[in-house]
């Protein structure tokens, strides 16, 4: 039997919770401090016809930081579709990533776990849910090392309670399942860019799990004709990402005035695409992508962590040939840690998706986000920034170690 539920009507918000899940949240989530109200609201740029078969899409993880850009956009942008966010508001949620969005009739956030098979089937029901977004997922690779259990629940189990009463509920029309490029693994640094079809070769828990999402969502596709497509992002970055990765710690350190710490050599590139991009990206793929398809997500600018650093340093006003080393300190490195991934998005951009955000725009609206947001949007980070940070119980908890920050 699915839990009771009920709705709660906070300053700018309305949440419909159960009441098992209510009671495991922390009042932080709810607490409403008003910050939202001065922030812009980002969204995408793409704009296409509805979809006559497009009505109710659930998001997963919609209080999250990629998810959030997505709400953000389909509900202001096609008010034919209602837009449900789930989300069990985790450490790295924030309900203040969508508050803007309280008095759009088109919107609501539902209070859920995804490992929780009652509450998942109770909200495809009530909602009558036709597109499913699903981004909900553990993934900060350094949590991965020391609490990989917790990965394979999220985002393997979590995954296949959404794919069975997605296949329960019989009238899904899509289901769009947000996976990573990290699940091809490590490319050398003259290989080619990899395209949809490379052999999948995961090199830490947190790749392997998402890789294991994807083997469970193909195998409905198979089995049980759901209509599933697979998007395989490169890394995103811009306002409201948790303070836990690189550019936001960086640039919530700096805007302290505390030193960085880079893992290993710092010679490891990746590439960044920008929020809005993203958005973009997955708004194409719901109006113009193929069922059973794989698309990858891929940027052009690929940047090393050095790299990162000198350009954070020049946002904050430094000259990183002079203060370099007086801001950034190295530190033992992940116990394993690809030194580049890189996928080819040519199949995306057939459907004509453009990266239109340069990094350096990019980066430039993100630091000046976090200058005035970042310090408060989640409340007391500081236990994030930290070089090694401990999560428990859906909570921040723990230093780690003392000393210098890191990423």
């Amino acid at each position: 039997m699915a839990p009771n539920r009920c709705e709660l009507k906070l300053p700018g918000l309305l949440i419909s919770f159960s009441d098992s899940a209510f009671s495991a949240v922390t009042h932080r989530h709810f607490q409403d401090t008003g910050i939202w109200r001065d922030a812009p609201v980002y969204k995408g740029a793409t704009k296409f016809p509805p979809l006559e078969d497009a009505k109710n899409i659930l998001i997963t993880g919609g209080a999250g930081f990629i998810a959030c850009w997505l709400v953000r956009h389909l509900t202001l942008t096609y008010p034919e579709y209602n837009i449900i966010s789930y989300d069990k508001l985790d450490y790295c949620a924030s309900l203040n990533n969508t508050r803007c969005l309280s008095s759009a009739p088109n919107f609501t956030f539902v209070h859920g776990d995804i490992t929780s098979p009652e509450e998942v089937q109770n909200a495809f029901r009530k909602y009558d849910i036709d597109t499913v977004f699903h981004f909900a997922a553990q993934s900060h690779v350094d949590l991965s090392f020391g609490n990989s259990y917790e990965f394979t629940s999220t985002n393997v189990y979590g995954t296949h309670v959404l794919l069975e009463c997605a296949k329960n509920h019989g009238s899904l029309k899509r289901f769009i399942h947000i996976s990573t490029d990290e699940v091809y693994g490590e490319v050398d640094e003259d290989g080619e860019d990899l395209i949809e079809q490379s052999i999948l070769a995961p090199t830490n828990p947190y790749a392997a799990s998402k890789a294991a999402a994807e083997m469970l969502v193909h195998s409905y596709y198979k089995s049980f004709k759901l209509p599933v497509i697979i998007v395989r992002s490169n890394n995103v970055y811009g306002p409201h990402q948790f303070p836990e990765k690189v550019i936001p710690k960086f640039s919530c350190l700096l805007h302290r005035g505390e030193k960085l710490l880079l893992h290993g050599d710092g010679k490891h590139t990746r590439r960044y695409l920008f929020a809005g991009d993203a958005a973009d990206a997955f708004d194409t793929i719901l109006h113009k992508g193929l069922i059973g398809q794989i698309y990858n997500v891929g940027s052009t600018d690929e940047i090393s962590n050095l790299e990162l650093c000198a350009l954070l340093l020049k946002q904050f006003g430094h000259d990183p040939a002079v203060d370099f080393d007086s801001f950034v300190q190295h530190t033992i490195d992940r116990p394993f840690n690809d030194r580049r991934y890189a996928v080819d998005a040519t199949k995306l951009k057939g459907l004509g998706w453009v990266q239109k955000t340069t990094f350096a725009e990019g980066l430039k609206t993100t630091v000046d986000w976090y200058r005035k947001f970042g310090g408060e949007w989640w409340g007391n980070i500081d236990l994030v920034l930290v070089p090694f940070p401990v999560v428990k119980d859906s909570e921040v908890v723990d230093a780690g170690n003392s000393g210098s920050k890191s990423s």
